[in-house]
């Protein structure tokens, strides 16, 4: 199980905009093409107006494989071009789980990986 992490820095001002959009019209896209959200957050404390989001994927093939899908999706193909004004920048990391973690261990993710396949 390896799970992707993007950061997105926004404009000033723009996280609202910016979850609303991707309420109104990017998530649904997402969760069915990408499968396993972990989580969609917004920073507090630390640098701010940024978007952080994780996506768990059995394995970087997966990971190639549904990135390809939603990339050539038209639906995802409109709402990018929508939230492109509120972006300044994007970071990606792939974060591979410690052998202790529930994301290597637990059956839960186990089940979710048959699941989403």
């Amino acid at each position: 199980m390896i799970v992707e992490q993007r950061t997105y820095s926004l404009k000033i001002g723009a996280v609202p905009k910016y979850l609303a959009l991707y309420e109104a019209e990017g998530l649904a896209v997402q969760r069915e093409i990408l499968g396993r959200m972990v989580g969609y957050f917004s920073s507090d404390i630390g640098a701010l107006h940024q978007i952080i989001h994780m996506w768990a994927y059995t394995s970087y093939d997966e990971r190639e494989q549904r990135r390809a899908t939603l990339n050539a999706d038209p639906r995802w193909k409109a709402y990018v071009l929508k939230i492109r004004e509120f972006q300044i920048s994007q970071e990606n990391k792939i974060l591979i789980p410690a052998p202790f973690s529930p994301w290597a261990t637990d059956d839960l993710a186990l089940d979710m990986a048959k699941t989403a396949s």
